[in-house]
């Protein structure tokens, strides 16, 4: 079976954005010193602070698909924190500078800063796709399946993945975070084969130690719940009500017994287990997991995904948050907690 077979033209469509040859607003990346700008930008964090003389200036975290820039507002803070609101985009007019050797903005003053109307948006800005090939990525995720041993999983699996066409539009579409990492369309997917791949690289090196056909299933199913905590709106990857209210962990667990109470006979023990891979997943319960991994292929799942993530986390910010710079070092990194030595790599 291919993904031409499961979905539509247009959704297959939704990938390899490419920037309007006719565009002429730049993105983060475009900027550079001394530029006079107007660019659209989504606000990620908002701060009201004073100077020495006790003057206040608003002080933005704002950012597009490509990346972030810190922006000042030092001339209309207090009317600009009134009509800016964290999550929503903004049109920006100002004058690119350099501070403590970082780019910012410097807003003009009278109205250097406007509210874009959700209907104004252009998606385009926001939300990026993976590079990589869709369609190999869910060939490869489908040889899990199929090299699936136990029948039971087997089962679980291809009825999730293949028979619901509905569902997997839903799936190669997801992103696996709004910020963090893979926060893309198909994030999710190259995700999912990427910790599969690591997990079956483990399961390879300890043998009979490992449950392989567990530990791939709980690799493939670990962040299914992200399909239905996340939604693509036109101004970037936002959360959903459902997302906000029970978390991808929780959603997953329930999906997955769904799925299995319709497969005969389906072992309890056997469904524990999986849905223990999924509770567990994140390693411990201050990073969002209710219990911690108490079986080997649960702590392999564990490391295998936050390897991929951290990874994910150095190589983006490496080649698109800092993009087009020589800084030798990145800003610090509030999710990795640490300033990283940046190599300037391309996308792969």
């Amino acid at each position: 079976m291919k993904l031409g077979d499961l979905v539509s033209k247009d959704v297959l469509g939704e990938f390899g954005l490419k920037r309007r040859a006719e565009e002429e607003m730049p993105y983060v990346s475009d900027l550079r010193n001394g530029m006079a700008v107007t660019i659209d930008l989504r606000v990620q964090s908002k701060r009201m602070q004073e100077t020495k003389a006790g003057d206040p200036f608003l002080l933005l975290t704002l950012y597009d698909r490509t990346g972030a820039i810190r922006a000042i507002d030092w001339n209309d803070a207090v009317t600009s924190d009134r009509i800016v609101e964290i999550g929503k985009v903004i049109r920006v007019r100002g004058r690119v500078t350099k501070y403590e050797e970082r780019l910012q903005i410097n807003i003009d003053k009278n109205a250097g800063i406007s509210v874009i109307p959700d209907d104004k948006i252009q998606p385009e800005r926001f939300i990026s796709a993976t590079r990589k090939n869709v369609p190999d990525l869910f060939e490869r995720l489908l040889s899990f399946i199929a090299g699936t041993g136990n029948d039971y999983l087997k089962e679980l699996l291809t009825s999730i993945f293949t028979k619901d066409k509905g569902f997997v539009e839903r799936f190669i579409l997801s992103p696996a975070a709004s910020r963090v990492h893979h926060a893309y369309k198909g994030g999710l997917l190259e995700h999912t084969v990427a910790v599969a791949e690591l997990c079956e690289f483990i399961g390879l090196k300890y043998g009979d130690s490992v449950d392989k056909d567990i530990l791939i299933t709980g690799a493939l199913l670990h962040d299914i719940g992200k399909v239905f905590e996340y939604m693509i709106a036109p101004s970037g990857i936002d959360h959903s009500r459902r997302g906000e209210l029970e978390g991808h962990i929780s959603i997953g667990v329930e999906f997955v017994s769904d799925y299995a109470s319709r497969v005969y006979n389906f072992p309890k023990e056997l469904l524990m287990e999986i849905k223990h891979l999924i509770l567990s997943h994140h390693g411990e319960m201050e990073w969002g997991s209710p219990i911690l991994p108490k079986t080997t292929e649960a702590i392999v799942l564990h490391m295998a995904d936050n390897l991929d993530s951290k990874i994910a986390q150095f190589r983006e910010i490496e080649t698109r948050e800092h993009s087009g710079t020589d800084y030798e070092w990145s800003n610090y990194d509030r999710y990795l907690n640490r300033r990283i030595l940046m190599k300037n790599r391309e996308d792969s």
